[in-house]
């Protein structure tokens, strides 16, 4: 069993910067990769960034050089930095956590742009 807890969201203004972070207890040395998800009103849920165990990231074509992906495994939280926010980006942010089996879900933190 892993709990995943998310916080840092906010409403921020176009062109501003927020941090989130995902605290992961339970099984955490079952983790394998971690990401952060969204999805907006009315639109499925997106792959925003995952990062490996070894600290290997992907993200998705429309946050690649404005979002970071990062981890500190000593203190089993992953985080992202989103800068250059644009109002397309607010949505609610969860973070997931994938062992073998099952992934985990946190229940999200909200993200606002306005223009």
């Amino acid at each position: 069993q892993v709990q995943l807890v998310e916080s840092g969201g906010g409403l921020v203004q176009a062109g501003g910067s927020l941090r989130l972070s995902c605290t992961a207890s339970g099984s955490i040395f079952s983790i394998n990769d971690m990401g952060w998800y969204r999805q907006a009103p009315g639109k499925q849920r997106e792959l925003v960034a995952t990062i490996t165990r070894g600290g290997s990231t992907n993200y998705a074509d429309s946050v690649k050089g404005r979002f970071t992906i990062s981890r500190d495994n000593a203190n089993n939280t992953v985080y992202l930095q989103m800068n250059s926010l644009k109002p397309e980006d607010t949505a609610i942010y969860y973070c997931n956590a994938r062992t073998i089996l099952p992934s985990y879900w946190g229940r999200g933190t909200q993200v606002t742009v306005s223009s």
